[in-house]
């Protein structure tokens, strides 16, 4: 059996690379002593939240509204997702030493808020527009911005699949 068919797949593979990615920042950011951006927050709890979607597809999604509902929000989480690593990008190849924004949007104090309750995931005290460090040349926010694509594809694929499957009549 294909298990890339299955229409758990999406969910399996968002509790993976969500959870993962979630607990694998954090780690990388302590263990190396790399300062996380508010950028870099918006990104965690974006990589969270389809974790958690995840749990709740694997646990209630058998149903195809629940299904197409939880992968119509994590292709909206991975988009955003999308939108947040390339505008990091951008900073950090175009506008070195400009801060995240011109003023103190709601989402910088969604971090500051959120920083204060768990620090240890969601404490931002970098620049967004630094790298800080790289693997194979590239920046945890361009391997970010490839990460959330690849995402942002699986569950669209996914949703157009479940919308297209005819309803089942009793």
């Amino acid at each position: 059996m294909n298990c890339y068919r299955s229409p758990r797949f999406p969910f399996y593979l968002a509790l993976a690379v969500g959870i993962g990615l979630t607990c694998g920042g954090a780690l990388l950011a302590f263990t190396l002593r790399i300062a996380a951006c508010p950028l870099c927050i918006v990104q965690r709890m974006l990589y969270l939240s389809i974790g958690l979607c995840g749990i709740v597809g694997l646990l209630f999604g058998q149903g195809r509204g629940i299904r197409a509902a939880l992968l119509a929000l994590m292709s909206a989480a991975a988009g955003t997702g999308v939108f947040v690593a390339g505008f990091q990008t951008w900073l950090q190849h175009f506008a070195r030493f400009a801060s995240c924004a011109t003023d103190y949007p709601w989402w910088e104090a969604l971090v500051d808020w959120a920083g204060e309750r768990v620090p240890f995931l969601f404490h931002a005290s970098g620049s967004c527009s630094d790298p800080a460090w790289k693997l194979l040349g590239l920046s945890i926010a361009e391997w970010s911005l490839g990460v959330f694509s690849v995402l942002l594809g699986v569950f669209v694929y996914a949703l157009f699949k479940t919308l297209a499957k005819p309803a089942v009549s009793s």
